[in-house]
């Protein structure tokens, strides 16, 4: 059973020890004020003047410097070695929305494992925040005021079938499925509303809409 590490009625930003460009903590602060940090994620809100209300991993990547800095009562430290950081943070945490900065870039490994944990649902609805773009697990029926041009981008992992309105390349109905018909690269016509039968698929979107996105998971 999930221990229930953090609990929010609103947003939470949750940061991990990846690469992080310097304004997206800011940012996702702005939006989601209580901060959460996975392992060691910690390093990165110490770095910028924030003690996260809790850390949560295994804490193999945080070191004891940066853990005499924190509250005893704000460490969380869950030793199973079967999940990893990102995956013991979100299924602790029960919120509206978490905002995750800092699990993208860096190794390929890392953010594998963090994409496909996202397509589990272990947790309150997450939004990755990429350099260039905002990637999601997508919900059943989504839409988003997107405009003529824009990127969307859509890769499974698992087989799923989605259809779509207002896209230069509609999926009407397309089985997408790793290995086989994935949705990279299409463009948006203008609003876009994708609809899905199941999970496992995931979304990419430029990061400007990350406001807008965050508003419609909500509303799920």
């Amino acid at each position: 059973m999930n221990k229930l590490i953090v609990d929010e009625t609103r947003p939470i930003t949750l940061v991990g020890g990846g690469e992080l460009e310097p304004q997206d903590l800011k940012w996702a602060l702005s939006l989601a004020p209580c901060l959460v940090a996975a392992d060691g994620g910690a390093a990165h809100a110490l770095a910028q003047n924030h003690v996260p209300k809790a850390v949560i991993g295994d804490f193999d990547s945080i070191s004891p410097e940066i853990r005499d800095q924190i509250p005893a009562d704000h460490l969380f430290h869950m030793a199973e070695q079967d999940s990893t950081d990102f995956d013991k943070a979100l299924r602790s945490i029960r919120a509206p929305l978490v905002l995750a900065v800092g699990f993208l870039g860096g190794r390929l490994d890392h953010q594998l494992a963090v994409l496909n944990t996202l397509v589990q649902d272990l947790g309150p609805a997450c939004i990755l925040i990429g350099r260039h773009e905002v990637i999601f697990h997508l919900p059943q029926e989504i839409s988003l005021p997107l405009v003529p041009g824009d990127i969307v981008s859509l890769f499974p992992l698992r087989q799923v079938q989605a259809c779509s309105d207002g896209l230069e390349w509609p999926l009407a109905g397309v089985r997408m499925q790793p290995g086989g018909q994935i949705g990279t690269s299409n463009r948006a016509l203008g609003p876009v509303t994708l609809r899905v039968e199941g999970p496992g698929l995931l979304g990419m979107v430029p990061r400007r809409y990350l406001p807008e996105l965050m508003s419609a998971l909500v509303r799920q």
